[in-house]
């Protein structure tokens, strides 16, 4: 950019306009006008009306940019990464991301990476997603929009304006941009993200300097371990047990009467309220994901204890932002779909390329090698972020008066008893470690019923049924990228199922339709 010629443009324009103006005002005084139209402008000063044009976009375009040393802009139909290293193969060394339209200065350019700073944050990018020169400044000029600078460590965003601590779906970070509603007092109204990555609007105190608002340009925001694992809850509860441990919907232990979902170990959830129970014991009243109940407080940590150990448990998820999602074998869109994911769906990151994420779906029962799993993440497909796991919504099957449905409630309860135990390919034991076929296999061997050991043959025996008229302890299978069955999961109502799904996830319960089954089969029977 060429910043000394820009610089003497805009003094001249300023100069001139400024003859122009004490014209303007002479030629009212002597003609008693009150206005003075843009030609007479234009006549005065010899400028014609493009040329006052062209000076106006040049000093807007001068305040955007004139924190930048050598600005660029973003061009993405999405964000790229921001890293720590110019290495793409190294999903450990991703810090922040750059959504389309942020600005930045580039410090270092190399052909293939280019080092810059945006925001409050510097690091490594693709030079290819950079543009600069004319390009630059004109969509420079069509992203300015009003926006709430953030000056603080971290700003909570909450879902109205009031403090509150259930109402907070998010967090802002030093340096970030959000794009500006309106505000009310301390308060203002911004465009925002839930922690899941929904698009909404929210609302940040910016009183005590907390952030400023100005016409500026979007920058990069962080996406860091430690800040994120640590900083997206105002108190932090940490399940500390194997396995998993019950939420409740009130303070005591009724046994399946009022269990309301699963806090399994190394998840996360906002500490709301301490308690103390009818039976002595100390309760923690926490909200994590979609659940708000109590949890014994002697299977959690809070505090400093469990800061420092969500580090070890943080992980990069990636979250469906979108209805259905395409799953390809490699990233990108010549390469075939041969599964699809659903919305508000986590996923384990195993790798994450520009435009582009590998997650990991589950191991099933077949090959040793798992297939790869890509999902595009242009048009914000897909929300990319380090964090905590969090609580599963859970009702365990009740007690049913029709014989049929009693024991298929049977068959959910024992199953579910299993969440958080070991993923082994090639094992059955429930306890020690299984794969999913086993898992299903000895399931139903407890109750009597023989299945064959493998998905691709269980897929084989009993009646097959629709998703519309499946019952708990039906079998929903998946298939990988070249057609063939090799991962079933048991269906236990409330459209989830259980499953051993990887040496990662162990034993856990998810949607039914977290990826796109093939099949439905009922071996039980009425």
């Amino acid at each position: 950019m060429n910043r000394p010629f820009r610089k003497e443009k805009i003094e001249f324009a300023a100069g001139a306009i400024l003859i122009v103006v004490l014209l303007i005002i002479l030629a009212i005084v002597k003609t008693g006008k009150k206005d003075a139209d843009q030609e007479i402008i234009a006549e005065i000063s010899n400028l014609t009306p493009e040329e006052l044009q062209e000076m106006e976009r040049e000093e807007k375009l001068e305040e955007l940019t004139e924190d930048y040393e050598n600005f660029g802009i973003i061009s993405t139909s999405s964000y790229i990464n921001l890293r720590s290293q110019p290495n793409e193969l190294d999903m450990t060394n991703i810090i922040g991301k750059l959504e389309n339209g942020a600005a930045l200065d580039i410090l270092e350019d190399d052909g293939d990476w280019s080092l810059i700073k945006s925001g409050n944050i510097r690091g490594y990018c693709k030079s290819e997603y950079i543009v600069t020169g004319e390009e630059a400044e004109e969509l420079a000029l069509s992203d300015a929009k009003m926006r709430a600078v953030i000056t603080t460590d971290v700003l909570n965003i909450r879902s109205a304006p009031e403090i509150d601590p259930m109402n907070v779906i998010g967090k802002a970070r030093l340096g970030e941009r959000y794009v500006f509603i309106s505000r009310d007092g301390d308060w203002a109204k911004i465009e925002a993200q839930t922690e899941s990555g929904e698009k909404t609007e929210g609302y940040i105190n910016v009183g005590d300097g907390n952030a400023k608002i100005a016409t500026c340009l979007n920058a990069a925001r962080r996406l860091d371990l430690r800040t994120m694992a640590t900083t997206q809850y105002d108190q932090l509860v940490l399940a500390a047990t194997d396995g998993y441990v019950n939420i409740r919907e009130t303070p005591e232990d009724d046994g399946i009467n009022n269990i309301i979902g699963q806090f399994t170990e190394g998840s996360g959830g906002e500490l709301l309220e301490t308690v103390t129970g009818e039976d002595g014991n100390t309760w923690y009243k926490i909200k994590s994901g979609p659940v708000t109940g109590y949890v014994r407080a002697d299977y959690c940590m809070t505090g400093k204890n469990a800061e420092n150990a969500a580090l070890d448990y943080a992980k990069l998820t990636a979250y469906i932002n979108v209805d259905s999602l395409n799953v390809r074998s490699e990233p990108n869109l010549d390469a075939g779909v041969w599964t699809s994911v659903t919305k508000n769906q986590a996923y384990d990151v195993i790798n994450q390329l520009d435009g582009w994420v590998e997650i990991e779906l589950d191991s099933g029962d077949g090959d040793e090698e798992t297939d790869r799993a890509f999902i595009s993440t242009r048009d914000n497909n897909v929300d990319v972020r380090y964090g905590l796991s969090e609580a599963i919504e859970y009702y365990p099957a009740v007690e049913a008066a029709n014989a049929a449905a009693a024991f298929r409630n049977s068959i959910v309860n024992y199953a579910c008893q299993f969440v958080g135990n070991r993923y082994v390919w090639g094992g059955t034991s429930l306890t020690n470690g299984t794969d999913c076929s086993g898992f299903t296999m000895r399931v139903m061997e407890h109750f009597g019923i023989s299945i064959p050991r493998t998905s691709r043959e269980q897929a084989k025996v009993g009646v097959r049924v629709t998703s519309a008229n499946m019952k708990p302890g039906d079998l929903v299978f998946y298939a990988n990228s070249s057609g063939t069955i090799n991962h079933v999961a048991l269906y236990i109502g409330n459209g989830q199922v259980i499953s051993a799904a990887s040496a990662k996830s162990g034993i856990r319960i998810t949607r039914w339709n977290y990826r796109t089954p093939v099949a439905i089969r009922n071996v039980i029977g009425e």
